[in-house]
């Protein structure tokens, strides 16, 4: 849906909750009952006509946009392109990480050696990118999907596979709070999809407790990184010494 399709679906349904009809409204406008349901029927007007349906409503243009904005579907994953800028700039990646995490404006500064104009100029950048709506006072608002990923080809995972997997897996997972497991097993696609769905909400119930944590002091916090995969695949080297090779091999 277009912005000005968006608007114009805004204006019905204020319009509605307050319980004004298009004759009503074509009176305030002067105009003819049939002149306003044309307009509305066209799904795009100037914004000087929004203006005056406006005031008809009362309503502030800002405060339509706003709740335009609300009303929004989250994304669920960045463009191609989109993925692309983040990369570059790895500045901006390291700011996007901790939007995810819904890190505050303050502590970005206070554990990043960025600059007030850095981490505003990168809020900026992921604003227009739609991954926030920034607010005033340098807060925020994320605008993606709590099943938001990283597109599985695209170029994050790309530079995660690249230069950050490497780093994670050489450590020892030794610790009282850490954990590897690695199992194999054969199990039926629709099983597989079953478990794939707990698997969302383990890392859903992480997301919740970083959320809840956020409250505690610094000093009771330690940083974590929760990393699930799970795809139909054979390790090579295992099926170059199978008799035959399977039928669904990856």
């Amino acid at each position: 849906m277009g912005s000005s399709e968006a608007l114009v679906q805004a204006l019905k349904t204020e319009l509605k909750t307050a319980g004004i009809t298009y004759a009503a409204l074509a009176t305030d406008l002067g105009l003819a009952e049939s002149s306003v349901k044309r307009i509305f029927a066209k799904g795009d007007m100037p914004l000087s006509r929004i203006d005056e349906i406006c005031r008809v409503l009362k309503l502030d243009f800002a405060d339509l946009a706003r709740r335009v904005a609300d009303a929004q579907p989250l994304r669920r994953e960045l463009t191609l392109a989109q993925e692309k800028a983040v990369v570059k700039d790895k500045r901006l990646l390291l700011v996007a990480t901790c939007c995810l995490s819904q890190w505050t404006f303050e502590q970005m500064l206070s554990t990043y050696r960025l600059t007030e104009a850095e981490c505003i100029a990168c809020l900026t950048q992921l604003d227009r990118l739609g991954v926030i709506r920034l607010k005033p006072l340098n807060r925020y608002q994320l605008q993606v999907a709590k099943t938001f990923r990283w597109r599985p080809h695209g170029p994050v995972m790309a530079f995660f596979r690249e230069q950050v997997a490497p780093e994670y897996f050489s450590g020892g997972f030794g610790g009282d709070d850490e954990l590897m497991l690695l199992v194999h097993g054969s199990l039926a696609p629709e099983h597989a999809q079953s478990l794939l769905e707990r698997l969302q909400r383990t890392a859903e119930d992480f997301s919740r407790q970083h959320a809840s944590d956020q409250r505690l002091p610094e000093s009771r916090k330690r940083p974590y990184t929760l990393l699930i995969g799970m795809r139909s695949w054979w390790y090579q080297a295992f099926v170059d010494l199978r008799r035959t090779s399977p039928a669904n091999g990856r």
